[in-house]
């Protein structure tokens, strides 16, 4: 079976939500909170595990989870309307959109084939056994406290608050495997654009760049000879992805802790006593598009021969219990979409990550394993990383990357014998000629399932001091080893590694070399989170010298807005720390410095030395002297000075979350841990709340003794704004501080504020 055949799921039956049963009955957990309300679930087997977990989330997180089975099952449009936004935190769209797509999924009975398949690609029995504890937690949990009673005022007494089935949870689990291709892709699959947007303009929109940051250092970077890991994903800070931290315990089977995404069972990036993990989103590609020749009607030709194209009927029901009915086309390749068509040709989307439940396994496997060795045989069993670097370390110190992100099994060869113009812009995956099965995604002996590349075709690097990535392509992982020759279904390379990777590699060399003034060289557990909370901004410091330059060789008189600007600049440090004055006017002309000088040019580049590959870590570097440049800053400090906002305006007093200030500056700028606020700087001196950055922080270090790990879960534990634990790691991560984890059962103990509360299943 070819492997993008895999999206013709969308052809067969519903699937009846199943509801959480227990085999065997009798779900038992305990639940011990440290500060902060930090969750350390202990069970003696998976079911009750999940038992635990999914009561102790619900506690905290019951409203997210229950608005977002609402959005898997396709119902949004019937309990909120069919014109108001989805609670997609990543690309929220229109709830009638969302409820065809969604309901597209259920009725493919993608789900029910993948469970009646054995590992590792369907389920493992312990991940199945977690999954239905999980949903009996939750379920008890509502049970307990009574819709009419719950403490998050968001969903009390809602109707559209009720128990959660198992099927909502395996969806949920498939629905992170697309999240960066078909969900990100509603609109084009459906045909339906947003409410504000014409229909000709029906097209798949550039996501904002992706961002998290991982280091992973080895016995040679690491001053007590062990491993070290960073763990700075920079998810939404709203909705179902965000990070709950936990840790979960199965005496002499399983011991982890760290953060794990609203809604999944298992911990996606964290350590146990002899490992530790995390993860960076990749440049690979995760989908193809096809060009499909149409032969008539809904017909298209495939090495000559014409082939129909399926058609799905979804159905909404709308607020007033009518129903919207919704005729989808397939392929065989899958979802025909509804952009770039024309009388000769329309488009499929093959997505590698259709059908992929393997990832919740593979995370499962990665916490049970005791050595680098165990977690790489974990990975080459499962193959499930939807799309994420991997990067890890053990107590040995070996440090190791690897992209092992779903990939399609498409060759540089092939990709340009096969390859077609995009039929519209923001498609940026290949689109292939779906005309022959000459273009059909390949296949290696050692892939888990067809259609991908296989463990001996990905991006692998393992060294003694380190590897890094903070979301450029795998070549620069570590300079001292530029990695090349793989696919470049995984990225280019030879790219301008980016400012913020740039600031990332710099921090490591200088830490390495003791010149970044914490002491001598060589990474300790303090000088690491040190380290990170520098809150360097890369551009100014490469920039700094040349625009002082400018602004003493052009002298102005002393009331002129560049010249008060350039006298804010000069005395900024170049941190975005809460009291940087001059931080946010940088950030505001460094935006207006890549706008085009005019309408229709492309963007400016304001690089004096543009970059050159064989320097990819100083270039590119310098500001030019130029008009540009000048009509830049003069720009910016006149929109201060006509808002009456002052020039020293910090970070502290322009972006923050509930309330509280929030330190740190963009991608764009080269900050490492970025924040990135809800639109534009507003004429009082304020931007819109922080939405995404820096989310769960872990610096851990593995030593013979065991780990010692210091955390911080930036925007806090609860979304309910009734919760003690709503804000509290907030402002501490405001003021720089983190969080020690007690990870033994004698350093659980230990803690003052320690709760215990035994659950167990209602018989």
């Amino acid at each position: 079976m070819p492997a993008a055949a895999i999206a013709l799921a969308l052809l067969a039956p519903a699937v009846p939500a199943v509801p959480a049963m227990a085999a065997g009955g009798g779900y038992s957990a305990t639940i011990r909170r440290t500060e902060y309300g930090i969750p350390h679930i202990t069970a003696e087997d998976y079911g009750g595990l999940g038992f635990g977990y999914g009561y102790a989330f619900a506690q905290d997180n019951l409203c997210t989870l229950a608005s977002w089975v609402v959005t898997l099952r396709g119902e949004r449009s019937r309990y909120f309307g069919p014109d108001a936004e989805s609670d997609d935190p990543a690309k929220p769209v229109a709830n009638l959109a969302s409820d065809v797509y969604y309901k597209s999924i259920a009725d493919s009975g993608v789900v029910r084939r993948l469970l009646a398949r054995p590992a590792p690609v369907g389920p493992s029995a312990e991940l199945r056994r977690l999954v239905d504890g999980y949903v009996a937690g939750y379920n008890r949990y509502l049970e307990d406290t009574g819709v009419a009673n719950l403490p998050d005022p968001r969903c009390r007494g809602k109707a559209w608050v009720g128990p959660i089935t198992t099927t909502d949870m395996w969806t949920n689990l498939l629905d992170l495997s697309r999240m960066p291709s078909s969900s990100s892709l509603k609109e084009a699959i459906t045909g339906m654009a947003e409410p504000d947007r014409p229909p000709e303009d029906r097209r798949p929109q550039p996501e904002p760049a992706a961002g998290s940051n991982a280091w992973a250092l080895g016995r040679e970077a690491t001053r007590g000879g062990g491993g070290m890991v960073l763990a700075d994903p920079h998810f939404p800070w709203q909705g179902i992805r965000r990070f709950y931290q936990v840790q979960l315990t199965i005496p002499g089977v399983l011991d982890v802790s760290g953060g794990s995404l609203y809604g999944t069972p298992v911990v996606q990036i964290g350590h146990n006593a002899k490992v530790a993990w995390t993860h960076t989103v990749t440049h690979a590609q995760h989908f193809t598009v096809y060009r499909l020749a149409l032969a008539g009607g809904h017909g298209y030709t495939v090495d000559g021969r014409v082939e129909p194209m399926g058609e799905q009927e979804v159905e909404v029901t709308l607020p007033d219990g009518t129903v919207s009915r919704h005729t989808l086309l397939t392929s065989r390749y899958g979802p025909v979409l509804a952009v770039g068509q024309s009388d000769e040709a329309a488009y499929a989307l093959a997505d590698a990550n259709a059908a992929n439940l393997r990832a919740a396994d593979e995370w499962l496997a990665i916490a049970r394993a005791g050595s680098l060795d165990e977690l790489r045989r974990a990975q080459r069993t499962y193959q499930g990383m939807p799309f994420v670097h991997t990067l890890a370390t053990d107590v040995s110190g070996t440090a190791y990357f690897a992209d092992t992100s779903v990939v399609p099994h498409v060759t540089d060869a092939q990709a340009e014998r096969c390859a077609k113009p995009s039929p519209v812009p923001g498609l940026d995956a290949y689109v292939l000629d779906g005309s022959t099965s000459a273009c059909l995604w390949g296949r290696d002996g050692d892939a888990v399932v067809p259609g991908i590349f296989g463990p001996g075709k990905q991006p692998t690097l393992i060294r003694a001091d380190y590897v890094a990535n903070s979301n450029n392509t795998y070549w620069m992982t570590n300079p001292a080893k530029p990695l090349t020759g793989y696919p470049k279904a995984y990225g280019k390379t030879g790219t301008d590694v980016q400012p913020r990777p740039r600031v990332s590699l710099d921090m490591i060399a200088q830490r390495l070399s003791g010149a970044d003034g914490l002491g001598a060289p060589g990474f300790t557990l303090e000088t690491l989170q040190a380290t990170v909370h520098g809150k360097r901004n890369l551009t100014f410091e490469l920039m700094r010298d040349d625009l002082l330059k400018m602004c003493r060789t052009r002298p102005k008189p002393s009331h002129e807005p560049s010249h008060e600007g350039c006298r804010t600049l000069e005395k900024w440090d170049g941190r975005a720390t809460l009291d940087g004055e001059g931080a946010i006017l940088w950030r505001e002309f460094f935006m207006r410095l890549g706008r085009p000088v005019k309408a229709g040019d492309p963007p400016y580049s304001p690089w004096r030395v543009p970059f050159d590959p064989a320097r990819p870590l100083t270039t590119p570097r310098g500001l030019k002297d130029d008009p540009a440049v000048r009509q830049a800053l003069a720009d910016t400090v006149q929109f201060f000075r006509s808002n009456g906002i002052p020039l020293t305006l910090t970070p502290g007093q322009a972006q923050s979350y509930a309330s509280i200030p929030i330190p740190g500056c963009t991608e764009g700028e080269g900050c490492f841990d970025r924040v990135r606020t809800g639109g534009s700087l507003g004429a009082d001196g304020r931007y819109p709340e922080v939405d995404t950055g820096s989310s769960f922080m872990m610096a851990v270090e593995l030593t013979p003794a065991g780990p010692r790990t210091r955390t911080v879960l930036t925007y806090s534990l609860s979304a309910d704004p009734a919760s003690p634990h709503h804000t509290d790691q907030t402002a501490l991560f405001s003021r720089g501080g983190w969080v020690t984890e007690r990870f033994t059962a004698a350093e659980i103990a230990a803690d003052p504020h320690l709760e215990t509360v035994t659950v167990h299943e209602r018989r």
